[in-house]
């Protein structure tokens, strides 16, 4: 369920050539830990046994894109290049790197296998909100969203087979945290994220509509790290989700509108927005509302180790921070209370952005993802800066940008109950 799989397959078999997938591994990656490295490569162990299956090589090559790549390139007589997209600045610098160093008469092709509609052919600039993106993309689905054709096994052998990958001494090779834990109830790969779409379909898709703001209801997909590491194809869930609309229209609507609406608008955002990562990239008026008020007595000021611990005087906000902590996951609708009250409690909202962006990215699966800094109640700076929002109320510290409070929460859930659930351990 891969496009830019099954194009560059498509060019061999028309080349009459192998096919050769390579996937360059990092020693580190913004604030990713031994946590997400662990889900990568265990889900990279099953695309190399399905590529044996199919004929087709893998290689784990260690180190950066543009020192390793070229040199494979180089070596393997590679008459053509293909690789996936991703919206965000490390990833866009890797591509121009290797673009530099490739041989003139290798050309090399990007193909965004990460949206449904590709980021740059849903709209050629930054869109301010959802409501001005849902048109373009909802136009263009018909086009885009359909059936993957299969990945067939290749007839055309390479000449030398692939090195046999020594997995764990792939792991001496990282500079990263080992000290984040993996998650028990997230086994990384393919099929065990199809079984987890398959059991929301079954289980928890009826309730979608009516319960995915609720936390302690069981009504969300779970699907965010799979998506967010390619091991399920958000289309795939797409498709799948749709053969039950006639059942559940109003679950299976509110699920396109997050996962393709939502996910693309904060796909569009930094990929027409290279500061989504700092207060510079919100819109004016919110950097003007927050620097208004960017003196105001904050009532509780932590430090970035006392959120980190969920140590704060909160028992709602401590108890989401330490889902995130030992689950990888936090609640979409805690996510944005999380990051709001972090603007509360921190000194400036540019070291209130900086904790949240830490936080998220070391501890979420899902982290160092388009939709943690701005997605729809999920992200970084949308919570903050109030991305894709309008001016509210004007009030201390927030200025014009939507207020969070434990009340509004305990109107909303039963607060207690998830308290409980997530309570410090000593």
């Amino acid at each position: 369920d891969n496009w830019a799989f099954l194009y560059a397959q498509r060019l061999a078999l028309k080349q009459e050539l192998p096919l050769h997938v390579c996937f360059c591994l990092v020693p580190k990656f913004l604030e990713a830990t031994i946590r997400h490295y662990r889900f990568m490569l265990k889900g990279l162990q099953e695309v190399a046994e399905e590529c044996a299956e199919l004929n087709i090589s893998f290689h784990l090559l260690l180190g950066y894109a543009k020192d390793v790549l070229p040199t494979f390139v180089a070596e393997h007589g590679v008459g053509g290049l293909v690789t996936d997209f991703s919206p965000l600045r490390l990833p866009r610098q890797w591509v121009e790197d290797v673009k530099e160093q490739l041989p003139e008469d290798v050309p090399f092709a990007q193909v965004d296998a990460h949206n449904i509609v590709p980021c740059w052919v849903a709209s050629p600039k930054q869109e301010y909100s959802a409501r001005t993106i849902r048109g373009k993309i909802h136009a263009q689905l018909p086009e885009f969203l359909t059936e993957f054709p299969p990945v067939v096994r290749h007839p055309h052998p390479p000449s030398c087979p692939a090195q046999p990958i020594a997995w764990e001494a792939c792991y001496s090779s990282l500079q990263v945290d080992n000290t984040v834990k993996e998650v028990e109830w997230a086994t990384p790969g393919t099929a065990a994220g199809m079984a987890v779409l398959k059991s929301f379909i079954a289980e928890r898709l009826k309730s979608f509509s009516t319960h995915r703001n609720d936390p302690n209801k069981a009504a969300l997909s779970n699907l965010s790290p799979w998506l967010h590491f390619g091991q399920v194809s958000t289309q795939r869930a797409i498709l799948e989700v749709q053969k039950h609309r006639r059942s559940y229209k109003d679950s299976v609507d509110a699920f396109v509108e997050e996962a393709v609406m939502r996910r693309e608008l904060a796909e569009n955002f930094c990929y027409y927005n290279e500061n989504y990562d700092s207060v510079q990239g919100a819109y004016d008026w919110a950097q003007t509302t927050l620097k208004l008020h960017a003196k105001d007595k904050r009532p509780y000021l932590y430090s970035l180790q006392e959120l980190e611990q969920g140590t704060t005087h909160d028992p709602l906000w401590n108890a989401a921070q330490l889902q995130m902590v030992r689950e990888g996951k936090m609640h979409g609708f805690l996510r944005m209370y999380w990051a709001k009250k972090i603007l509360e409690w921190t000194r400036s909202p540019e070291e209130a952005l900086q904790f949240a962006i830490y936080l998220n990215d070391r501890y979420e699966l899902d982290g160092r993802d388009p939709n943690g800094y701005v997605g729809k109640l999920q992200g970084c700076l949308w919570s903050i800066c109030g991305i894709h929002d309008q001016g509210w109320a004007e009030r201390p510290i927030f200025g014009k940008i939507r207020y969070m409070n434990y009340a509004g929460c305990k109107r909303k859930f039963d607060v207690e109950q998830f308290e409980r659930r997530y309570a410090p351990t000593h």
